[in-house]
Formats: structure tokens, C-alpha cells, sequence
């Protein structure tokens, strides 16, 4: 049995547990903008459903309220010419000390208090502590001009690409040194506004929002977990994460159970392999996890319905020669 969800002219065929086994979920490539055109071949594979991509705030807003998706008309483009889907995500945090890929006014206008925090990153098993940005959706006036952006964007977009998604939830801010006016309350509510404002906006592509971990919470313990989880299967919001670790003893004490409790009642599930994900092993075997462990945990626990695979995962390199910048 499967569950269809259409909007507009796409569609797509999600499985659903009925007490049989589920349909392996599909395959999406994950990339950068600017990056489609090498994976073309990748892309032509017939396991291959279509693409997400990662636009930063700064590209598609060069200047307050001047808006650029002239590289999301391309890569949709390219991916319909294919007969493929374009999933964007719109990103506001940034893991490198050099990437502050926000608008320039955000930093140099005053009511913006700065635009950016800075933030501590774990960029994958055994690598040293990263450092990087986070926009400060916390202040009302930054989370507006977020805001904007993703109404600018449903105008152009809804219907055309087949889904966006919001960034992890999971940051790293220094509370005791922090003069920006954050806190795990606010934060957590400006999450949730934003949410609320992508899915008004887009009506007919999915919204995703990619939750792991939320700051100051372990174990449900302020609710923020559950609270997410209950509101997107009330309205008709698609969850989803950036990392997909088999039974990883931090994400089981924070998202995975919630996905396994709420198999079949999201309106989509989409979740990632991405490269810090790719450095991750099986305890069991000492090995990097293959891609059957990473489909069936993603499958079976976690009821995936699609993923979105690194240009740098082993399957892809060698099927199609995919490589990354």
C-alpha cells in the first residue's frame, strides 16, 4: 500500500507501514549551487529521483528586498530537462570561520544586531571541533527578512520545485559569553514561526523541516522535540535531518525515536548522507557504514521515504564518477 501526494502536476509515491515491509526509500542527490552541472551524469541514472540543493541566503538575496534565483531557474532547469525533482534547501548557517553567507545589511545595519552568531560545529566522527555562522532568527527583525525571503521564493517557485527545506535545527552557541540576546526559548520559537511561515507560503510543494537536535535539550526534556514532531503531523509538514548514523547514541536520545513514533503520519520524510555522515562506523564491523546498512536503518527505524546522497558516497563515485569541489 502507498500513500500519494500530489500538488499541482508532480507526484510521487511514498510508502506507508501497513504491516508489510516498506519500499525502499528513493534516491535524491545532495549537491551546492553551482555544483549540478558536473553531476549530470549522476543524475541521468535511473535510481536516481532528482536533486536538493543548497542555496545561502546571501546568493539569492544580493541586496535588501533584491531577490536573485536565477541559479534555482537554472538547476530546475536542468532537472526537469532530465525528467528529475529539485528539492531546495535555504540556508542560514554556514560551517566554515570564513562562510558568512548572509546579506551584507544584515551585518552592517544596526536593528540586525550583527546578523550572525558564532557557533561550534562537529563535522563528523573523529574530525576536530569546526567553527562557523548561525543567522540570529532569534531577533524579530532577522527573522523577518527570513521570512520574506521564503514568500519571495513560494512566489516564484510553488509547484515548480518539488520541495523545500528549513536547516538542521541543531547549534552550538557559547550562552555564557553570548551578548546577541539568544536563548533556547527564543530560538525554539523562532523555528517554529519560521515553519509556520514557509508552509503558508508554499501550498503546493512539500516543507521540510530538517530537525537532529535542538540547543539545551536532551531526551524531550524541554518538549521541544515533541512539540515539532506533533505540530508537523498536524499540518501537513514533511521532517527530515542532515545525518543518517544507525542507531547513534546521541540522535536516539533526541530525534530518531520521534521518527520511529511517527512512522506513516508525516507528510514526507527526507533525510541525508551527507559527507560527515560518510565518516561514520558500524560499531559492530569497525567499517564505514555501506549503503544497504544506511537504506535499511533509514527504512526500517527511522520510515524514510527519501534520502539524499553526497556526491561523495562510494556507490555514487563509482556508478557515475560523481566528485565534489
Amino acid at each position: 500500500m502507498r500513500k500519494w501526494t500530489a500538488f499541482g502536476a508532480i507526484a510521487i509515491a511514498f510508502p506507508i507501514m501497513c504491516g508489510l515491509a516498506r519500499a525502499a526509500p528513493a534516491n535524491f542527490l545532495y549537491t551546492s549551487s553551482g555544483d549540478l552541472e558536473k553531476l549530470r551524469t549522476v543524475l541521468k541514472q535511473p535510481d536516481i529521483d532528482g536533486v536538493q540543493i543548497v542555496y545561502t541566503w546571501r546568493s539569492l538575496e544580493p541586496g535588501k528586498g533584491r531577490y536573485d534565483f536565477s541559479a534555482i531557474e537554472r538547476d530546475l532547469a536542468a532537472a526537469d530537462a532530465l525528467g528529475k525533482k529539485l528539492f531546495i534547501q535555504i540556508q542560514d548557517r554556514f560551517f566554515s570561520i570564513d562562510a558568512r553567507n548572509v546579506p551584507d545589511y544584515l551585518l552592517s545595519e544596526p536593528q540586525y544586531g550583527g546578523g550572525l552568531a558564532a557557533q561550534i560545529d562537529n563535522p563528523g566522527e573523529g574530525k576536530p571541533v569546526g567553527h562557523g555562522w548561525v543567522a540570529m532568527q532569534w531577533k524579530p527583525a532577522v527573522r523577518e527578512r527570513y521570512q520574506a525571503l521564503l514568500k519571495a521564493l513560494a512566489e516564484k517557485f510553488d509547484g515548480r520545485v518539488f520541495g523545500v527545506n528549513l536547516p538542521e535545527t541543531a547549534i552550538d552557541i557559547d550562552e555564557k559569553h553570548d551578548k546577541t540576546g539568544f536563548s533556547c526559548d527564543a530560538y525554539f520559537d523562532a523555528g517554529m514561526q519560521n515553519l509556520r511561515a514557509a508552509r503558508d507560503a508554499f501550498t503546493k510543494s512539500h516543507v521540510v523541516q530538517y530537525v537532529n537536535f535542538w540547543p539545551c535539550e536532551w531526551d524531550n526534556d524541554h518538549d521541544y522535540m515533541g512539540r515539532l514532531f506533533e505540530y508537523a503531523a498536524a499540518n501537513r509538514i514533511g521532517l527530515g535531518g542532515p545525518d543518517i548514523v544507525p542507531f547513534h547514541k546521541a540522535q536516539m536520545k533526541n530525534s530518531y525515536p520521534f521518527f520511529h513514533r511517527y512512522m506513516g503520519k508525516l507528510e514526507l520524510v527526507a533525510m541525508a548522507v551527507q559527507e560527515p555522515t560518510l565518516t561514520y562506523r558500524n560499531p559492530k564491523t569497525g567499517k564505514r557504514f555501506t549503503k544497504d546498512e544506511f537504506v535499511r536503518f533509514a527504512s526500517d527505524y527511522l520510515g524514510v521515504d527519501m534520502i539524499f546522497w553526497s556526491a561523495e558516497t562510494p556507490w555514487l563515485k563509482s556508478a557515475g564518477g560523481a566528485h565534489r569541489k
